[in-house]
């Protein structure tokens, strides 16, 4: 790893970066630590994981949490306290720096700040769960009418409301797709330049040899639809799904590949493991609505090809030449786009596959990322 002091361009003084917690090292986190090498600089965080942080690149980054972080389960349970988000982002005293990065798919972006600072938020995504993802965050949840429900829609339209009243305290907006930066027209009315995520494409070498089994990998979250990969293939027996992953949905998952010689449920596995199964696979199957999707990016780094619904970002990651795409959440879908695969398989070449991985390499968003900040940066002082 480079020394943090070889890329920064600003004094740790002038640049503060705001981001929702760090419980986890996922893609967010991945932009949030290409951030940091650019510009350093404090991060502000609700809470953080000290074991996850301990072993990360942020080891040795000065690191600040909300009052949520001393709350009674607040470094784990802190989802919990979902209502006193907006309160506790707020919190942060920002009023010594000069830039503010806002790293956001929740509150992040809502820190306060003056006329005299400038405020560019690299946005993941408006918070799903408010917005787009309601009405399913409800169902999953078990919230009807019920006490516990309208408690629940209250609490949603609260943040609903600040987030809307907190859009004009971000200066700039970065998307990190063209389907959200759509995301964010509708629901901030506010424009947003599109600055792809970094994929560590080094790590995610080219194998172009593949075995006779797809892959599905993920958290096992609801929205992540692997329970639909696993019931198509408990209908394609002669396919053989292997499938990576740990989370709420694993036990729901497990009792549905029950009884299907043919899926293979392997839970959590390192990451050296799991890119040995990415760069063997047929192909990786992906039935998510992704605000970008980080993992087919991934499989695609491989020279492996995609199977993949034709929604969000995976329609700017997968083209014709590296994958299928399929047009429903279903399961009769999926099977007819794996049937459609199978019958093309001999046109997906390896190496054309992992050069079209190679837009979203590292330095490409190192460079795009800071390039962008300075510039406006320097309008800002002019």
């Amino acid at each position: 790893m480079k020394a943090k002091s070889e890329l920064q361009t600003y004094s740790n003084t002038k640049t503060a970066i705001v981001h929702e917690w760090l419980s986890v090292i996922g893609g967010s986190e991945k932009v949030l630590e290409d951030i940091h090498k650019v510009f350093g600089g404090p991060i502000y965080t609700l809470v953080k994981n000290e074991e996850v942080v301990n072993n990360s690149y942020f080891k040795d980054t000065e690191i600040h949490t909300s009052f949520i972080h001393n709350l009674p389960f607040g470094k784990t349970a802190y989802r919990n306290y979902l209502p006193l988000f907006p309160l506790a982002i707020e919190q942060f005293d920002l009023s010594d720096f000069e830039i503010i990065i806002s790293s956001s798919h929740s509150v992040a972006k809502g820190v306060l700040t003056t006329p005299n600072q400038l405020h560019i938020c690299y946005c993941h995504s408006p918070m799903r769960y408010a917005w787009d993802l309601y009405h399913q965050y409800l169902r999953d949840a078990n919230l009807g009418f019920g006490i516990k429900g309208l408690l629940a829609r209250s609490v949603l339209h609260y943040i609903r409301t600040w987030d809307v009243s907190s859009v004009n305290r971000v200066d700039h907006f970065i998307a990190n797709s063209n389907f959200i930066a759509r995301r964010i027209k509708k629901i901030y009315n506010r424009e947003a330049v599109v600055i792809y995520p970094p994929v560590d494409l080094d790590k995610f070498t080219l194998v172009s040899v593949k075995e006779n089994y797809y892959l599905a990998a993920s958290r096992l979250v609801p929205y992540k639809r692997i329970d639909l990969i696993v019931e198509a293939f408990s209908k394609m027996p002669d396919k053989k799904l292997v499938v990576i992953g740990d989370g709420p949905d694993l036990k729901l998952i497990t009792e549905k590949a029950k009884g299907s010689a043919n899926v293979q449920m392997l839970g959590f596995q390192s990451s050296e493991v799991l890119i040995q199964y990415m760069q063997k696979a047929k192909a990786f199957v992906f039935a998510a609505e992704e605000d970008f999707g980080i993992m087919p990016v991934e499989a695609q780094a491989c020279g492996t090809p995609v199977i993949a619904l034709g929604k969000g970002g995976s329609l700017e990651t997968v083209t014709a030449e590296t994958g299928v795409f399929f047009k429903e959440q279903t399961a009769q879908s999926l099977i007819e786009a794996v049937q459609n695969f199978e019958l093309n398989q001999s046109r997906f070449d390896s190496a054309t596959i992992r050069q079209n991985a190679e837009r979203f390499s590292r330095p490409r968003f190192i460079s795009e990322i800071k390039d962008f900040i300075l510039q406006k940066h320097a309008e800002f002082k002019s």
